[in-house]
């Protein structure tokens, strides 16, 4: 069982900054990847980053690619999202999720409201 609790979430201005976290507890967080995904309203969930255990590999939605940063800090048991040049169509509630060895993403926090004006 692991426990995934995000934060950061808020009101931006276009072209503002933010940057999300995830705490994690209850399995040995430096073994697992670590993804963040978005939802807005009326879409489907979308796959938005993830980082390997041990923070070597990240990957990105292109959509992100150049503005958002995924890191993680395996002492502290927390994943990162910077987002950087935000923009109104990022607007979503953003979740992070661990990923199993089968490559599905099986427990997943509360998420936290981005909402980015123009």
């Amino acid at each position: 069982q692991v426990q995934l609790v995000e934060s950061g979430g808020g009101l931006v201005q276009a072209g503002g900054s933010l940057r999300l976290s995830c705490a994690a507890s209850g399995r040995t967080f430096s073994t697992i990847t670590m993804g963040w995904f978005r939802q807005a309203p009326g879409k489907e969930r979308e796959f938005v980053a993830r980082i390997t255990s041990s923070g070597t590999n990240t990957y990105y939605t292109n959509s992100v690619k150049g503005r958002f940063t995924i890191s993680r800090d395996n002492a502290h048991d927390t994943v990162y999202l910077q987002m950087n040049s935000l923009k109104p169509e990022d607007t979503a509630v953003y979740y992070c999720a661990t990923r199993n060895g089968l490559g599905e993403y099986d427990y997943w926090g509360q998420g936290t409201q981005v909402t980015v004006s123009s």
